[in-house]
């Protein structure tokens, strides 16, 4: 029996117990909305930071009304790993992309037959929405001065799982901005621009006015010209995502309510740069520009929630929260000068394999299912095992070939006792190293002149005493376990599954013979 079932076993055995919370209507199927910031630190949320310059009140709700998973952790420490991982339940690294992150336009890197968060509960009698950042890939109609905008966008969100998407295709700075809805946008991506000055932050804006061409935008801000749509402004982001997610909320809340349940994935573009709060938001908090940023994220996370109780769905809604990664290099900054560490006691941000890179908010609201909510649990977590998670509470088998990273956490929101204990969990850095992670144990992986790390979390949660020299034995072990979960193309228990490409350089403890010999053969082997 697979920990998922055994699992599913104990949570129905407490049921029969009477141990479970009472439910409303269709509460054994939540609504589920994951609500997912990018480049948010750890510290960027009030009650998880003493220290924080500014608040957030309604994140800081989702933690007392739900449980604060302080050991909760990103698949990458950058934006289009994470993202895969969070949807997919398998690490990023699995795939072609080893380093780094996509741009605009491409090819998705979540491939037709993968299952993803929302495929599965298409398939469980959801009703499914995006609305906000991919980066994952699209297929847009033409080639940049040669668009057909009539033309429908391919190998994106409505071909993965969703029935209604609304958003940008990836980050501001890689163009092709638009209000996209469904295939096509509203107002075509017609015209060029690149980046300005940002007089609130150390970054830039994307706004007009714009430029007919690439090269009058490069002979006035010197540089070539990205595609966006005339009617396009960075700071309207955050409230035309929060709008449109409410707007198909009420439009779904009738079947919701009678036994057909919404999954809502709403992933910001905040306070990802570039960091422009809306003028009402000036001068709140006590850290600049980005402070303010994070307070108008904040408030619109409290617009969905006010919905919610409107609504008469509160109860019934499970809220998933959390960040791509850690926060962008401007953190350093904002130490010296506001006082506010945005990885909290954490070492490194964004791009790093340190804890800073990817421990991150991980926080889960559900009134109707958590048991004693203000909870907090500090082991491990991850935001691949979303998938198993809602595969558990729903009851429903995930296929062999899903989610083979993702470990379910289910009882951990059932039952305050859980001893839930997950097996390791791999991190993986923008540059493309490895860590593992298994209780307090941490072992950092070679890349190139980058050597071997160990960190014992419990005692040193600030990565700052590296004893790798001092255990030998967990050493040993622990590269083991990478080793294996590497190989099999999988963490969870199962048949071992195909990596999507051939031996690649990052994975340095392991030689290439050992991978050809022991690796489920893929269709297309492609070196790194």
């Amino acid at each position: 029996m697979n920990i998922q079932n055994t699992m599913a076993t104990a949570v129905l055995a407490a049921m029969a117990l009477g141990a479970a919370t009472p439910r409303v209507f269709g509460s054994d199927r939540p609504n589920i909305i994951v609500i997912y910031t990018d480049d948010q630190g750890f510290g960027d949320v009030s009650c998880l930071n003493p220290e924080a310059r500014f608040q957030t009140p309604n994140l800081d709700r989702l933690a007392k009304e739900g449980v604060n998973f302080t050991n909760g952790h990103s698949a990458g420490t950058v934006c289009t790993p994470s993202r895969y991982g969070l949807l997919t339940g398998r690490y990023c690294w699995r795939t072609e992309k080893k380093t780094g992150v996509l741009g605009a336009e491409g090819r998705c890197l979540i491939t037709d037959e993968r299952v993803t968060l929302a495929s599965f509960l298409r398939d469980n009698g959801y009703n499914t929405a995006m609305v906000g950042k991919w980066h994952l890939g699209m297929d847009f109609p033409g080639t940049p001065g040669h668009r057909d905008w009539s033309q429908p966008v391919e190998d994106m969100p409505l071909d993965k799982g969703f029935d209604y998407f609304y958003g940008v295709p990836a980050s501001l700075n890689y163009g092709i901005l638009a209000w996209f809805e469904g295939r096509y946008a509203k107002v075509p991506p017609t015209v060029y621009t690149a980046k300005k000055k940002n007089d609130r932050h150390v970054d830039y804006r994307i706004m007009p006015p714009y430029q007919d061409t690439p090269e009058e935008t490069k002979e006035l801000l010197q540089t070539r010209g990205m595609e966006v749509a005339p009617d396009f402004i960075d700071n309207q982001c955050l409230t035309r995502f929060t709008d449109k997610a409410i707007d198909w909320m009420r439009s779904k809340a009738d079947e919701a309510k009678a036994g057909k349940p919404f999954f809502v994935y709403l992933p910001y573009t905040s306070p990802h740069y570039p960091v422009c709060p809306l003028p009402e938001f000036w001068g709140q908090g006590k850290c600049g520009g980005y402070g303010e940023f994070v307070i108008e994220t904040d408030h619109h996370v409290g617009r969905i929630l006010q919905f919610l109780e409107q609504s008469g769905l509160d109860e019934d809604t499970m809220v998933f929260f959390s960040s791509d990664n850690g926060p962008e290099r401007s953190w350093k900054n904002r130490i010296t000068e506001f006082g506010h560490d945005s990885s909290q006691t954490y070492r490194g941000g964004k791009r790093d394999i340190y804890e800073g890179g990817h421990r991150v908010p991980f926080l889960v609201r559900w009134p109707a299912g958590i048991k004693q909510p203000g909870r907090s649990w500090a082991n491990v977590v991850g935001q691949v095992d979303l998938l198993a998670t809602v595969a558990e509470l729903l009851e429903a088998a995930l296929p062999p070939h899903a989610g083979e990273d993702s470990q379910s956490f289910a009882a951990v929101l059932t039952d305050p006792r859980a001893d839930h204990e997950r097996q390791p969990l791999i991190n993986h850095s923008g540059q493309g190293q490895f860590a593992i992670t298994e209780g307090r144990w941490k072992l950092i992986l070679p890349l190139r002149s980058l050597g071997m790390e160990l960190y014992d979390l419990t005692r040193d949660p600030g990565e700052k005493n590296n004893v790798i020299a001092e255990h030998p034995e967990h050493v040993a072990r622990l590269k083991r376990k990478a080793t294996h979960i590497v190989l099999s193309g999988r963490t969870t228990p199962g048949a071992p599954q195909p990596n999507d490409t051939g031996y690649w350089n990052s994975l340095e403890w392991i030689t290439e013979a050992e991978y050809r010999s022991n690796v489920v053969p893929h269709k297309q082997a492609k070196e790194d």
